[in-house]
């Protein structure tokens, strides 16, 4: 860490609030922004989103985890000039998605790839990377795969009756555990890495798989298999967009770059310490 770093994190949702308590533990100083009432994390300054200024001038490091809207991105929308003007502003992280590169007809993609973007939604996340690029500022683009974590895996899909056992033969989808996420922004932070960097984990999968790997471990029989085919009439156009792209994210060259090695290189790694962390059931 930068000798009396300051970080602030726009917007303390689920891979915000994990890379708060990473930063607190690690001993950097740490604001968050909110809107409306937040819970409370130890050791992190709570922030109205509307009253950011002072908090952005007085940041060394910044961390975006809003996903932009039609009118772009958030924090730029509203805080431009205040963050080209922060006078002791080091280093920028952007959360993106991994779904800017498209469809690769399950092909390998990484940190070099072309963006591809295929849906409004990461045509979105494009601009809004263009956007973060344009202030000319020291920045680092985290694409982030699917997330999971403690309250937000297949364990809590089986739990609410939405594990959806649906499959698509070679159909592989990347993942990263919001731990990982955590680790890496703040390796990227304390060495203000610049550039595109890969959150993926090692093992691209497919969601059936990953679904009995959960039921196996909460030793219960997974929901009997459903036909892409058939799945696909009842799903929203969001989870239509999911699944009509294949490709298989590397994240070697962002490991490398960064120094650091995956927490949870696989799904199974992850799931087995989520059922751990939370107690043996899965879910709560």
């Amino acid at each position: 860490m930068a000798p009396g770093g300051r970080l602030l994190i726009f917007g303390l949702g689920y891979s915000g609030r994990a890379i708060a308590r990473a930063a607190v533990a690690a001993g950097w100083r740490v604001a968050a922004t909110t809107r409306g009432r937040a819970a409370q994390e130890p050791g992190v300054e709570l922030v109205a989103f509307d009253d950011a200024a002072g908090a952005i001038a007085a940041a060394s490091h910044v961390v975006a985890t809003a996903a932009p809207g039609e009118a772009g991105d958030p924090v730029l929308a509203r805080y431009h000039d205040e963050i080209l003007a922060a006078p002791g502003l080091r280093w920028i992280g952007y959360l993106s998605t991994t779904g800017v590169y498209g469809d690769a007809a399950g092909g390998r993609v990484d940190e070099d790839t072309p963006v591809n973007p295929g849906s409004e939604r990461t045509r979105r996340r494009v601009a809004a990377e263009r956007a973060w690029a344009a202030l000319g500022m020291p920045l680092a683009i985290c694409r982030l795969a699917g997330i999971y974590g403690p309250g937000r895996s297949m364990f809590d899909d089986l739990a609410a009756g939405q594990g959806r056992h649906v499959v698509k033969p070679g159909h592989l989808f990347g993942r990263i555990h919001v731990e990982d996420i955590a680790q890496g922004v703040l390796a990227a932070a304390r060495q203000e890495a610049v550039g595109i960097f890969n959150f993926a984990d090692d093992e691209p999968a497919s969601s059936a798989d990953v679904l009995c790997e959960a039921a196996r471990l909460l030793k219960v029989a997974p929901p009997p298999p459903v036909a892409f085919e058939q799945a696909v009439r009842e799903m929203s156009p969001m989870a239509r967009s999911f699944w009509a792209e294949n490709r298989r994210v590397s994240a070697e060259k962002t490991k490398a770059r960064l120094g650091i090695y995956w927490k949870y290189p696989t799904y199974r790694a992850g799931l087995s310490a989520i059922l751990a962390e939370q107690g043996g059931d899965g879910a709560r």
